[in-house]
């Protein structure tokens, strides 16, 4: 199963040079790298990264990610935590997620 995780560009810069990440620094801040599934993600930008532009969506496979950890949080729904860094290797894809009229566009996620 994806799922994705929203960068803005200097992390997503640094996770390319670096070859990892501990990911935002609300990330860094809790211990564990925040993920969104589908149908997550829309709300997650909209609530986290409102009029942010530079944006870039990640998409990663779940099975591939140890230690990932579904835990509660927004209303209850479970999220994919990853309690390591994120190795460019992780990525299968990187999109932009530009930002029209204050709304960010979301390309197809496959």
């Amino acid at each position: 199963m994806l799922i994705y995780k929203i960068f803005r560009a200097g992390e997503w810069a640094e996770l390319q040079s670096k070859g990892e990440t501990l990911g935002a620094p609300i990330d860094v801040i809790d211990g564990y790298i925040h993920f969104s599934t589908a149908e997550q993600v829309k709300e997650t930008a909209a609530k986290h990264f409102a009029g942010e532009e530079g944006l870039v969506l990640l998409g990663l496979e779940s099975e591939a990610l140890d230690p990932l950890v579904w835990e509660p949080s927004r209303g209850g729904a479970l999220f994919p935590h990853l309690y390591r860094p994120i190795r460019l290797g992780d990525v299968l894809w990187s999109k932009p997620l530009p930002l029209v009229d204050g709304i960010h566009q979301f390309p197809e996620m496959t």
